[in-house]
């Protein structure tokens, strides 16, 4: 599957209840923020829908200015912080409207979307290997990337654009908010992809952080 084949969510706009309230988005690692890292590691997608709160906007601006051509929306889950399913909803909803926009009214979304949380600093290509991975298996609906303890992330994941369409649709509106992401991917043909355990690893508290070398946002 080639790079521009699939569009992108990423997912912004937790609380970050454990780092004091400072948005995850905006912490910096090796001199960019976490959300321009994401941005940079999907940056072939057709359409990228990222998840997250108004402050994000400068952030999102610069990207496409050194990515001229590159479709960026910014939304937010209904109603705010109601958890990564509710933010996943709202993306597949602007993905689908840009869609319909871009081809004359005729909604057509790429074959494969990646769904990534912002705060993975050792993401790498990871979105690469999932996509090669979705490749290679076409029967899978979702390809799911598994670390060396046996955890697996689904927000770190690939997924069949048109699968996930119909399991967000089929909650409806309001359906999305305060329930697991796992279980609105649960009925996926599924695929598990061993990885290094440090792709997926997550930053949720200062500990986390440091162990990165990681920096609060630029004043």
């Amino acid at each position: 599957m080639s790079l521009s084949g699939f569009d992108a969510v990423i997912l912004a706009g937790g609380r970050s209840s454990r780092l004091n309230g400072e948005p995850k988005a905006l912490l910096r690692y090796n001199s960019q923020s976490l959300l321009r890292r994401t941005l940079n590691s999907v940056r072939g997608a057709r359409r990228i829908a990222v998840v997250g709160p108004h402050e994000l906007r400068v952030e999102l601006d610069a990207f496409i200015d050194a990515e001229p051509g590159t479709t960026v929306v910014l939304t937010r889950e209904d109603p705010p912080f109601s958890g990564p399913a509710a933010g996943i909803g709202a993306a597949v909803k602007v993905l689908r409207e840009g869609s319909a926009n871009d081809d004359g009214g005729a909604a057509f979304r790429a074959p494969l979307t990646l769904i990534l949380a912002c705060d993975m600093p050792a993401l790498g290509t990871l979105p690469q290997l999932l996509l090669d991975a979705a490749e290679r298996n076409p029967a899978v609906q979702l390809v799911l990337p598994v670390d060396a303890d046996g955890r697996t992330q689904p927000l770190a994941s690939c997924i069949d654009s048109a699968a996930l369409d119909a399991a967000v649709a089929g909650y409806g509106p309001d359906g999305l908010a305060g329930m697991p992401v796992r279980k609105l991917l649960e009925r996926m043909e599924l695929l598990k992809l061993p990885l290094a355990s440090t792709a997926t690893a997550d930053v949720d508290t200062w500990d986390d952080a440091q162990r990165f070398g990681i920096a609060p946002p630029a004043p």
